[in-house]
């Protein structure tokens, strides 16, 4: 019973644009240079809000969300903002916060004979053993250095799991698969005594998944010059919302409410595709954010910590996550 409630909530992402009528459309910009500030985190609240798109532009009106009254936008390098949702202005500035880009690591792209170095990543295509991706949570997973040389991240490879149209043929390679358009947005971050720490890069780094991908996305980041840490870094994952078919982030609702008793409940919208858990990985690497509530704060993916799961129940506590390397020589 369970696992029909599980996906019962996953069909509640099929939503369309077009029951947006009359909103109202805001742009984030840098207070200084006046230019859009990409795919920043629009806060309600009690677990719950949206992302801008990539020109800084993210809608809000009382029809849609009629019991927020405030908001909270938090964008990579800048301060953090508080504002009343009864006169939201059209144009919203966000300050430059200069001590958190010191932090970011300074790469430098290496001229030295290299060899390659991969480390697979864990699919699977049963969907029982797959987290159903919704905004308000981050994933990230830790990739220790296992030596002292130098190495830079070539590309990172994402597993997905695509739905059958036909539930009963969902075990054949050949069936027909269910469309989507998602964006996705990537994160790397030092290794903070276990725990994911500053960003390693000031960019903001996004990637369109469709069908077509099939059961793994490789992102190439070789043009970012990534330098791994003695430390090692993590990586991470979170969903965006759906796009249209250049890639657009879509206004789509990111929860859907349903009336219990004498309250209305908030569900989070799940969107596929969906990421495949796997139990193979020698050590618990993954954790878990969620965005807009605990503070921010990451959790280790095991039992005890707070998550209620059939992934935990099964024993699949890391998102198997591949990476390709530059390894260069010792001078």
């Amino acid at each position: 019973m369970k696992r029909i409630v599980v996906f019962a909530l996953f069909s509640l992402s099929n939503f369309s644009v077009a029951q947006f009528v009359d909103f109202n459309q805001h742009y984030i910009k840098d207070s200084e240079a006046n230019y859009a500030i990409s795919y920043a985190s629009i806060s309600f609240g009690d677990g719950q809000g949206i992302f801008a798109d990539d020109e800084g532009m993210f809608v809000f009106n009382k029809k849609l969300y009629a019991d927020v009254d405030s908001i909270f936008i938090t964008a990579l390098g800048y301060s953090k903002l508080a504002l009343s949702t009864e006169s939201l202005p059209e144009v919203i500035f966000l300050a430059p916060k200069i001590d958190e880009l010191s932090e970011v690591l300074i790469t430098v792209a290496l001229d030295r004979k290299f060899k390659t170095e991969k480390l697979k990543p864990y699919l699977d295509d049963d969907y029982y053993h797959c987290w159903l991706p919704t905004i308000e949570s981050e994933i990230a997973v830790l990739f220790n250095n296992s030596d002292t040389k130098d190495r830079q991240i070539s590309s990172v490879l994402f597993p997905l799991a695509l739905e059958s149209r036909d539930w009963k043929k969902r075990k054949r390679s050949n069936a027909d698969k269910r469309k989507f358009s998602t964006l996705f947005k990537v994160v790397f971050y030092n290794n903070n005594k276990g725990v994911p720490g500053q960003p390693l890069l000031n960019e903001t780094i996004v990637f369109r998944a469709t069908e077509k991908d099939g059961d793994m996305h490789n992102l190439n980041v070789e043009d970012y010059n990534i330098t791994v840490p003695k430390s090692g870094f993590f990586v991470s994952l979170q969903v965006l919302g759906y796009t249209d078919a250049n890639g657009k982030l879509l206004p789509n609702k990111k929860y859907k409410e349903i009336k219990s008793g004498n309250r209305v409940v908030k569900i989070p919208t799940n969107f596929r595709p969906l990421l495949p858990f796997t139990n193979k990985m020698t050590s618990d690497r993954t954790f878990i954010k969620r965005v807009f509530i605990n503070n921010n704060e990451w959790k280790q993916f095991r039992k005890g910590n707070g998550f209620k799961s059939n992934l935990l129940d099964e024993g699949l506590t890391n998102y198997g996550i591949g990476v390709s390397y530059k390894v260069f020589k010792e001078q």
